[in-house]
């Protein structure tokens, strides 16, 4: 069975930087029952340790939703999969080698440290969101809420990962099905 990870990342005192949190309590606010045994839907906030302890455990895909700036409009919904391991030479990413913090979220950190430990994770995705403001401009210290076009991309990325999940799992019973034995059919 496939374990896949959705984990809400950011700082809801940063303004967007709190998409990743809103996307994760929406997706639990949506659910009338309880996620599957194999889907874990975990909002991390600035916990990079925490999330550092999941991956270590080993997933199969491991989504994060997260603010991200590529020079989009604000609001634009990316989805992305990152390219950060070389089997032959190790972590590939900007960040020389470094130890996380408890109290602080970087992920690309978060998951060279998961590396570094042999950890493995099958799949990452970044589900990210273009932002507008983390209301650290003017000299501000920073603000509670999202901006308006980034609450308005909420809805579509929850949209976006509910349908990963769901693919993902019908992928997974196509996989488990074909090992079934053809007696396992006859009366």
């Amino acid at each position: 069975m496939t374990s896949i990870l959705i984990a809400g990342v950011g700082n809801v005192f940063l303004g967007d930087d709190g998409f990743g949190i809103e996307v994760v309590r929406r997706l639990h606010e949506r659910r009338t029952d309880a996620w599957p045994p194999d889907v874990r839907v975990i909002d991390y906030g600035i916990r990079g340790i925490d999330l550092y302890y999941a991956l270590l455990d080993g997933v199969d895909v491991a989504v994060l939703v997260d603010a991200t700036h590529r020079d989009g409009p604000p609001g634009t919904l990316y989805v992305i999969e990152p390219s950060i391991m070389n089997t032959d030479q190790g972590f590939q990413g900007d960040a020389p080698p470094v130890m996380i913090s408890p109290h602080d979220l970087d992920p690309a950190k978060v998951l060279q440290a998961v590396q570094a430990m042999g950890g493995e994770v099958g799949r990452i995705v970044l589900v990210g969101c273009e932002t507008e403001s983390l209301g650290t401009e003017d000299g501000q210290e920073g603000r509670m809420g999202l901006s308006e076009p980034v609450a308005a991309a909420v809805g579509e990325a929850v949209e976006t990962i509910e349908a990963m999940i769901e693919s993902m799992q019908a992928q997974t019973v196509v996989a488990d099905a074909g090992s079934v034995s053809q007696d396992h059919w006859r009366a």
